[in-house]
């Protein structure tokens, strides 16, 4: 009776622990921002790289721009290119944000708004969900779009339908090109999604409004061997290690990082570097915490029916009704009998070989008489 209530007990921590790897895995692969790389190239060979500055890291659209010809020269150098057949095709993609305030206003109503001001494929990487409209480039030649979440369009408008209206930043008309849904919940809301919240270029960030300097640059290209990306985007970034924090997001929720989180907590809170991030990293971090702690409650979930298995694996060995020198013996016996059959069959087949060729032999001799035998008959009737 005990150990069928230890058996069932093992079985139960067992499908805990696949419940709790689904959930761990379907969190993983949840948040669309650290997913590019998968978008990006589907077979493998590509990751995403993300790169935070404080506040005195000093990085420009200029230095973006310099990092940008750095990193193609060092591809064409490592002979990468692209392998698409389509001449459009590019070779990496980049973007690049920062965080500030804008004063927006329309017909209606005007509002202080939090914002975010973009460079290159922003939404490429963060690919919110769309309730009207469209995203807008950060490399436009014009940079007089913005998008609003629906907290900002229902104040400005008192609609989420506003795609193609105008709004003014600081005087300066603006173009509505959508209205996106701002995430919701506990772990949102303390990363920093608790206000109203409008995307706007990285120049009309800080030309029009309050900005704080970029403190954010992504990029997804290729990662033929591992840490070969984020490796070369430290080197050519150029910044003091004291001012940015380089980490590759394609494997940041691996078994092996989770692992290392758990060995960390405590300390990875800890941070000596003035280095504010973002919304969605801070969403992504509480997100590594969670999956750490469902880890470590799945790896002793697991440990559980595998002690149980020692134990009853153990228990079994001590009480069987046979030693190792039985099994050899027996498998000593097994491979005896079965080369003798080998040697059976082969005489056998021998045996018949011979048979069968003297029955050739004999029909081969039976035949050249009847031949000879007609050869002769005709010879005498002529």
């Amino acid at each position: 009776m005990k150990k069928l209530l230890l058996s069932i007990s093992g079985a139960i921590s067992f499908v805990i622990f696949l419940i709790l790897l689904g959930v761990s895995n379907l969190m993983a692969v949840s948040l669309e921002s650290q997913q590019m790389a998968g978008r990006w190239s589907e077979k493998g060979d590509a990751a995403q790289v993300s790169c935070f500055f404080s506040t005195n890291a000093g990085i420009t659209a200029d230095s973006i721009e310099e990092f940008e010809h750095s990193l193609d020269s060092a591809l064409q150098e490592a002979s990468i290119v692209s392998e698409s057949e389509n001449e459009d095709a590019r070779l990496w993609a980049d973007a690049y944000s920062a965080d500030g305030s804008i004063s927006i206003s329309s017909d209606r109503a005007g509002i202080t708004a939090d914002a975010i001001g973009i460079g290159g494929d922003f939404f490429l990487f963060h690919p919110m969900q769309l309730l009207t409209g469209s995203y807008f480039s950060g490399n436009d030649l014009n940079q007089d779009y913005c998008v609003l979440d629906e907290d900002a369009a229902w104040q400005l408008f008192g609609s989420n339908d506003v795609a193609g209206m105008t709004v003014y930043i600081s005087g300066i008309p603006h173009i509505v090109t959508g209205v996106v849904k701002r995430p919701e919940g506990r772990l949102e809301e303390a990363a920093g999604l608790d206000d109203t919240l409008v995307y706007v270029s990285y120049e009309t960030l800080s030309e029009l409004g309050t900005c704080n300097g970029i403190n954010h640059y992504e990029i997804v290209m290729p990662n033929p061997v591992s840490n070969y990306a984020v490796n070369l985007v430290r080197e050519r970034l150029g910044t003091n290690e004291k001012e940015v924090e380089v980490l590759e997001n394609t494997s940041r929720y691996s078994l092996i990082n989770r692992l290392k989180i758990l060995a960390e907590f405590g300390t990875r809170s800890m941070n000596g570097k003035a280095i504010i991030y973002p919304y969605w990293e801070n969403i992504a971090r509480g997100y590594e915490d969670i999956i750490a702690v469902l880890t470590l409650f799945m790896l002793i979930c697991l440990l559980y029916p595998i002690v149980l298995l020692v134990v009853f694996f153990i228990k079994w060995w001590r009480h069987k009704g046979w030693t190792l020198k039985d099994v050899g013996n027996r498998l000593k016996d097994k491979e005896e009998r079965f080369m003798e059959k080998r040697r059976a069959k082969k005489k056998l087949k021998v045996h018949k070989n011979k048979v069968y060729k003297k029955k050739f032999e004999k029909n081969s001799t039976r035949k050249k008489r009847r031949v000879k035998k007609r050869k002769d008959e005709e010879d005498e009737r002529l």
